[in-house]
């Protein structure tokens, strides 16, 4: 092998192992070989191989192996494809728990960091969006009830409901979608879109909240200030229903967080960038609810769905795991919503 052979095996072997793919360096040697074998064709490949310390044997296993993980890595993507399609903002981490039983199924296995380097190397991680509309208006005259889930930890469905609003953009306006979730379940109970935010709207989301309440429960209904909750008319129908009434002190998002993450699981997963029209977002928006009350897990419900806690009694593990740090630890918390 001439000297010219030689300085072209070096530049392609010390190329390889820059490349991102490659950067543990016993997986560059075989890229390598290709790379030579293409210039330098008149050089066998048992040469080559033995020029860097490896079989003939060993290459052609290492190009079965990655024939194998490419297609098993086509399958998955394959599978995040469907997922999205549904759910188009579905994040990492929960990808990687929704195809657990999908990686048994046909006998895949992919950790953690090696998942986010697949969705990385794919341009499918998700950015988060910033919420730019205020929807909250607490200068008015009602009286303001004071917060009474400070320290309280719902043990079942329909003890206590979070309401918020949201706003969801139009082509040349906006819409706006009022809310009633389940603290406990995450489920939400009661839903209404309009195109603005008077207080008919916001007891048109309660009445179906309160249709699926049972007769004899007490439910605890926390809010934040806005002048829609504080209004006669729908207090009045939360006291019919002998519901305790429940708002944030100030206007800390922290107080009423739950309602916030809904909104904002709705709003980055699930929910379009804007619609065409009122009619358009509430065909979509009403289909995003079915999916996010039926399919969607969370990580604060032990990665089971809402509809399913819904009928369930006891605390619920909340399962914390940081995937950007080397700590993968297991953290366990008894109310933070997720």
């Amino acid at each position: 092998m001439g000297k010219a052979t030689r300085r072209s095996f070096r530049y392609h072997d010390q190329y390889c192992r820059e490349r991102p793919q490659y950067l543990y360096q016993k997986k560059a040697w075989c890229p390598t070989v290709k790379a030579v074998k293409k210039i330098h064709g008149n050089i066998s490949l048992q040469q080559l191989c033995k020029l860097l310390g490896y079989s003939s044997q060993a290459y052609h296993k290492h190009n079965k192996k990655q024939f194998h993980q490419q297609y098993h890595e086509a399958l998955i993507l394959e599978q995040i494809d469907s997922i999205r399609k549904q759910q188009p903002r579905c994040g990492g981490r929960k990808l990687f728990i929704m195809l657990q039983s999908f990686f048994e199924q046909h006998n895949l296995h992919m950790g953690r960091d090696k998942f986010f380097d697949l969705l990385k190397r794919n341009k499918l991680l998700v950015r988060r969006t910033k919420r730019s509309v205020h929807t909250t208006n607490s200068k008015h005259h009602f009286y303001r009830y004071p917060n009474l889930v400070k320290d309280f930890t719902p043990l079942k469905a329909h003890e206590l409901w979070v309401a918020d609003i949201t706003y969801i953009p139009l082509k040349e306006r906006f819409a706006y979608l009022f809310l009633i979730t389940d603290a406990y379940s995450r489920k939400i109970v009661g839903f209404h879109i309009s195109d603005d935010m008077k207080v008919s709207s916001a007891v048109l989301a309660l009445k179906k909240a309160l249709a699926q309440k049972p007769p004899e429960t007490i439910v605890i209904h926390h809010s934040d200030r806005g002048i829609q909750y504080c209004s006669t008319e729908y207090v009045k129908l939360l006291q019919q229903h002998h519901a305790l009434i429940s708002m944030t002190n100030n206007g800390d998002p922290l107080e009423n967080a739950i309602a916030e993450r809904v909104n904002g699981i709705l709003k980055t997963e699930l929910i379009s960038s804007y619609y065409h029209d009122i009619d358009a977002a509430s065909i979509h928006i009403t289909r995003c609810i079915t999916i996010y009350n039926y399919r969607r897990r969370h990580s604060s419900l032990n990665w089971q769905i809402p509809a399913e806690v819904h009928t369930q009694k006891g605390p619920q593990i909340r399962r914390w795991k940081n995937y950007y740090q080397n700590n993968t630890k297991q953290k366990e918390v008894t109310m933070q919503p997720t």
